[in-house]
């Protein structure tokens, strides 16, 4: 009995330690401040057209689609929780251009957010057409001089920073680039058959270089070099690595949109949870009496721990995520009102009080156990094929269902077990039954 006091002790004081870190990290420029999603908090929208035209129209979609998952890769790595990143196609029909937009929830400073996104590098191979000096001072601009052969970023594998570029000039940052396995077949098939031309290489719109082929390349490799400073050179490594743009894209419009639910109604939903948790709490201590009173301490201690686990994560609070929120706490409830309802049949069957909580907790649990199996296998399944906003549902969703399984196994049955009252008769029997039982 001591041990199972000491333990129930030990839970308070730790929520105690949970409850003061939730209530001093709530400053806005706290590190573990509450995250909030671009429905709560508001944030930028940003318009890019994507420009398709050298894409064959059989890879237009493909190229968007890798378009979107480049730019995805590139807003998670700035720091932003939840961004929404999506593609369309203006027209009545669909038939028009192709745009990019890039939702950022809580962004403060817009134009750092537009710079991070505008430095990924559009990364294109052209072969020099016969005839054509590279050394023309407007290269760079004569489109004419220069043949597509489709090779791109879209189909970079990794790059990596090294110094010299086989000239013997050591010094000389340069960038490995190594394409996946659909490049290294299309860069193996230009150099095999272009073998004695020039192959200049461009990253957004300039040539760095213009190598002549000497061999079939087949390893997948090539070393792109220019005027590269080594902090110019790490800087694209990094960009490259982060996603080298399958098509180019430039900004079309931009503007900060307000939070959609409004501090206001934020105000509101929050004192709703506030109001509709105290009749929870009553209806709970009313019609359960002590493990009633039991339940909502465990509840509360629960919210304490989902609350820091939002912090620490760190989760983006959204409408879906708090619903999932709300959703894992009527679970946690329904945990409770099982194991308080075979409490009551132990204890009408004549078992002592201490065995009517244990084998109380003991039936309750297998029904317990199979229905948080199943909700957390709907939020692995939600997670895995949902989009940013579901995601979102599913991981509070998923953490609600584990934490509040736990705390009412646990910490309940620890509290109820400390208590040490007795059913036997008289107001010890009053505080354990429920209902209509005296």
């Amino acid at each position: 009995m001591f041990a199972i006091r000491y333990t129930a002790v030990l839970v308070l004081v730790v929520a105690a330690l949970v409850g003061v870190f939730v209530w001093k990290t709530n400053a806005p420029d706290s590190y573990f401040a509450f995250k909030l999603g671009l429905d709560l908090s508001g944030g930028t929208h940003l318009v890019y057209n994507a420009d398709t035209t050298k894409v064959p129209a059989a890879q237009v979609a493909e190229s968007m689609a890798a378009l979107q998952t480049v730019i995805e890769r590139r807003v998670n790595a700035f720091g932003v929780g939840e961004p929404v990143v999506q593609t369309e196609q203006s027209g009545a029909l669909g038939n028009g251009a192709y745009r990019l937009i890039v939702e950022l929830p809580g962004v403060s400073d817009v134009n750092e957010a537009i710079a991070m996104i505008g430095q990924t590098p559009l990364l294109e191979f052209k072969l020099v057409k016969q005839g054509e000096l590279t050394t023309l001072p407007d290269v760079s601009i004569n489109k004419a001089a220069f043949e597509d052969t489709g090779l791109t970023g879209a189909y970079l594998s990794s790059a990596a920073l090294q110094f010299g570029n086989g000239t013997g000039v050591a010094t000389m940052p340069t960038v490995l680039i190594n394409f996946n396995a659909e490049g290294t077949r299309l860069f193996a098939d230009i150099t095999s058959k272009n073998i004695g031309r020039e192959l200049a290489i461009f990253l957004d719109g300039t040539m760095l270089s213009a190598p002549v082929i000497q061999d079939s390349i087949t390893n997948g490799s090539a070393v792109v070099s220019g005027n590269f400073t080594a902090q110019s050179a790490k800087e694209l490594v990094t960009n490259l690595n982060l996603g080298a743009l399958p098509v180019p894209i430039a900004l079309a419009s931009t503007q900060t949109i307000g939070a959609t639910l409004g501090e206001e109604a934020t105000r509101a939903g929050v004192f709703a949870g506030v109001l509709g948790f105290l009749a929870l709490s009553l209806f709970m201590i009313l019609w359960y009496r002590l493990p009633g009173l039991v339940a909502v301490v465990s509840l509360f201690i629960y919210c304490l721990l989902m609350l820091a686990l939002f912090k620490l994560i760190p989760v983006v609070l959204t409408a879906a995520g708090i619903a999932g929120f709300i959703l894992s706490v009527g679970l946690a409830v329904d945990a409770n009102v099982l194991i308080a309802e075979r409490i009551k049949e132990e204890l009408a069957d004549g078992k002592k009080t201490n065995e009517a909580i244990r084998e109380g907790f003991a039936r309750a649990w297998l029904a317990i156990r199979d229905s948080n199996i199943a909700h957390i296998i709907a939020a692995v399944i939600l997670f895995w094929f949902g989009t940013a906003l579901i995601k979102g549902f599913a991981l509070v969703f998923g953490l609600g269902v584990i934490i509040s399984m736990l705390s009412a196994i646990s910490i309940s049955r620890t509290f109820l077990l400390a208590l040490g009252v007795s059913a036997e008769k008289g107001v010890g029997r009053f505080l354990m039954l429920s209902g209509l039982y005296k």
